[in-house]
């Protein structure tokens, strides 16, 4: 199925996951968007998938069939983030995208629920075939995000950033429709319930039994 052609200057409808939706990003954001970008630049948080920044995402609109979503939690209706999809081409059914939750955000399974929706709503409503990603190879957590959703390292790019004297990899990973349809449902992926941080039980830490003298 050819990936549909309707225009972009329409609002996309809302899609709902499990802990986010992914919504139009209104004027009310701008300053929470920027925040983030401030936060963090500040905290030099890794970018995940193609690289995004909130704020400078939602100035240049979307481009062609290109589409921005802010990510607000389901419970509660915070705005947590944004996902925008990146060079997204109807012709070939590929697209790309980048994520990024506040830091303050993270760790909360916000980023597996709202890249599997955006990849539901490109695959399964506007019948595009191929996801494609670039990750730098030392940005672990988001290398194991991406195989944890089902995605497949096609390639290695060498950058010609020079970090610390290191020359810098790209891992490109894609995953298709197909793949997509077919992988484990049964909620592997899910960091945690309902947003929240993992916590160990009662705050305590394990202690041994005391001795019993004889």
């Amino acid at each position: 199925m050819r990936p549909d052609t309707v225009s972009r200057t329409a609002p996309e409808p809302e899609q709902v996951g499990r802990k986010v939706r992914l919504r139009e990003v209104g004027l009310r954001d701008r300053r929470v968007l920027m925040g983030f970008d401030r936060d963090m630049a500040r905290e030099a948080t890794p970018l995940i998938g193609g690289g995004h920044r909130h704020w400078a995402s939602h100035r240049s609109g979307s481009a062609g069939d290109d589409i921005h979503f802010g990510i607000e939690t389901v419970r509660g209706r915070m705005l947590v983030g944004s996902v925008c999809t990146i060079g997204a081409d109807p012709v070939t059914g590929l697209f790309g995208y980048g994520i990024g939750i506040a830091p303050r955000h993270q760790r909360c399974g916000y980023a597996t629920d709202a890249i599997t929706v955006l990849l539901a709503h490109m695959f399964e409503q506007r019948g595009f075939r191929k996801c494609e990603v670039s990750v730098y190879g030392g940005n672990l957590a988001s290398l194991s995000l991406h195989g944890g959703l089902g995605f497949r390292e096609e390639g290695r790019l060498r950058d010609t950033e020079v970090v610390r004297g290191e020359i810098k990899y790209l891992v490109r990973m894609g995953i298709t429709a197909e793949e997509f349809a077919a992988r484990p449902s049964d909620g592997q992926t899910d960091l945690g319930r309902r947003g929240q941080h993992r916590r160990p039980r009662r705050g305590k830490h394990w202690r041994a039994p005391a001795a019993v003298s004889g």
